[in-house]
């Protein structure tokens, strides 16, 4: 059985990921207008695209990566980029009541999934428990953007929203080899299914 108690790595790849979910707060908390936001982001994904560049081109090799990253990222693309890159897609195509939810989901969901999932044993999949928490944690945070815009549909699309999430938190598809991660599908997925309930019902606008 995985051990119960993280390491102090993992315990940093934990802070830094809830550390994320200060990008959209700073939008909701009016310290960033979303254009604001959205040029931040951009320029993330940028900084981070030529960093990855660097790490696996050039052979950059700083002792952070060492702390931040995982043996099966050492030749892909790392989570903190996917991470970046994910949450500026759904930022720059969708409205931010669609956006937001979706990006905190990754930021606060995802890390407290994880690390309920260390008590499961190797290869076993993660437990329903696990999910349970993961879709209650997304519930919560995306509900509050969602319920003020379009009343109970809002409620529905965010229960929507933390199914999307809870499920790309859960599977990991594999395209040519190559396992997508949930830091590039819980964002998107999530919005998705936000936006496909708000769409369908006409109840707002989406994009």
């Amino acid at each position: 059985m995985t051990s119960t108690t993280p390491s102090k790595s993992e315990v940093k790849r934990r802070l830094v990921h809830v550390s994320g979910a200060l990008l959209p707060l700073g939008y909701v908390l009016g310290v960033l207008t979303w254009a604001q936001l959205g040029v931040v982001m951009v320029g993330l994904s940028v900084l981070v695209g030529i960093l990855e560049l660097l790490r696996l081109r050039v052979g950059l090799d700083w002792a952070i990566y060492d702390e931040l990253t995982r043996s099966y990222e050492q030749t892909n693309l790392a989570g903190y980029a996917l991470y970046i890159f994910s949450m500026t897609a759904v930022a720059l195509v969708f409205e931010p009541y669609v956006a937001v939810p979706g990006m905190l989901m990754l930021a606060v969901g995802d890390p407290v999934s994880g690390l309920l999932g260390r008590t499961r044993e190797a290869g076993e999949p993660k437990r329903m428990t696990t999910l349970g928490a993961m879709f209650l944690v997304c519930l919560l945070v995306s509900v509050p953007f969602l319920l003020p815009v379009a009343g109970p549909v809002g409620v529905g699309a965010a229960v929507a929203g933390a199914v999307g999430a809870t499920v790309a938190d859960g599977v990991k598809p594999v395209v040519r080899g190559y396992v997508v991660d949930d830091n590039a599908s819980i964002p998107p997925a999530a919005c998705l299914c936000i936006a496909a309930v708000l769409w369908v019902t006409g109840a707002a606008a989406v994009v």
